[in-house]
């Protein structure tokens, strides 16, 4: 774990001292699950179901916030277990998936999510002769029901796959009046409206939150992270870590902490836990 200066080892305090009205935003692929190769198969990292239930414990609320569908990061993170306990114990967990258009808590019990964007139909329709012209045929394109996900990962180069991709799919997307969202090796079309710091913003002012932890890992996050800046601009205890690693540094010079994975995340947010209950 590196604190990145004396102003982030005050906000951490800060945070801690306000931890029991605060809201901790989390990323979950790069964050709380690490990165694999086949996006089906990238289930949470063991230890985070009881680092979640336990964190429940000294804050106001926890939100999974991700580019991914809710069903699926509800099953991949158990996470409908993780919120029936944390529901008993009168504090919240939220999912809310694909930027921010799905929305579960752990109250509610149920996923809300809205009809799927006019202009998806025709960009999965036009996205083949795209990833042809990228010399990216073999790239995995996920259908998410909200948008569309191609990762470059398992190609032979994915990096320079990825290069060759972007202006393509970025030329589509503003054809059927949709956002294109670069992350860690895939790139995803979905439409306008929402993104991850609608969603930070969102929380802030229906929890009453007095400080905002956010956690995440790459470009999809950096809405999220400029949220929580205007937050802490209006007096808000907030800390924004990074989960670091060799693909992707885009969030590093932003961050107060920048940890390694989502075993680095775990372990910071043991250590508030305990400060937490120490000062209390």
């Amino acid at each position: 774990m590196r604190v990145t200066s004396a102003d982030a080892e005050r906000r951490y305090a800060e945070l801690v001292a306000t931890a029991a009205s605060s809201v901790v935003g989390l990323d979950f692929d790069g964050t709380l699950a690490p990165i694999v190769d086949d996006p089906e198969s990238a289930h949470i990292h063991p230890d985070a179901p009881g680092v979640l239930l336990e964190l429940t414990e000294v804050v106001r609320a926890v939100a999974v916030v991700t580019g991914r569908p809710a069903r699926k990061v509800l099953a991949l993170g158990g996470l409908d277990e993780v919120g029936r306990a944390i529901g008993e114990s009168g504090r919240e967990l939220f999912v809310f998936g694909q930027y921010g258009f799905e929305r579960w808590s752990s109250a509610e019990r149920r996923v809300v999510s809205p009809r799927p964007p006019q202009g998806l139909s025709g960009f999965l329709r036009d996205l083949p002769r795209a990833l042809r012209e990228a010399d990216a045929a073999d790239a995995y394109v996920e259908d998410k029901g909200l948008a569309i996900a191609v990762h470059t990962r398992r190609l032979d180069d994915p990096s320079a796959a990825f290069d060759r991709l972007e202006p393509r799919l970025r030329e589509l997307a503003d054809r059927h009046s949709m956002v294109l969202e670069p992350g860690r090796q895939v790139i995803e079309a979905r439409s306008p409206g929402s993104d991850k710091g609608a969603v930070v913003r969102t929380l802030a002012e229906e929890t009453e939150a007095r400080g905002f932890l956010f956690a995440g890992d790459d470009l999809g996050d950096v809405e999220a992270f400029e949220a929580v800046a205007q937050l802490r601009e209006e007096g808000l205890a907030t800390l924004l870590v990074c989960s670091a690693s060799d693909e992707e540094g885009a969030l590093v010079e932003r961050s107060d902490v920048v940890v390694h994975g989502p075993e680095g995340v775990l372990d910071l947010l043991r250590r508030f836990i305990s400060d937490v209950r120490d000062v209390r």
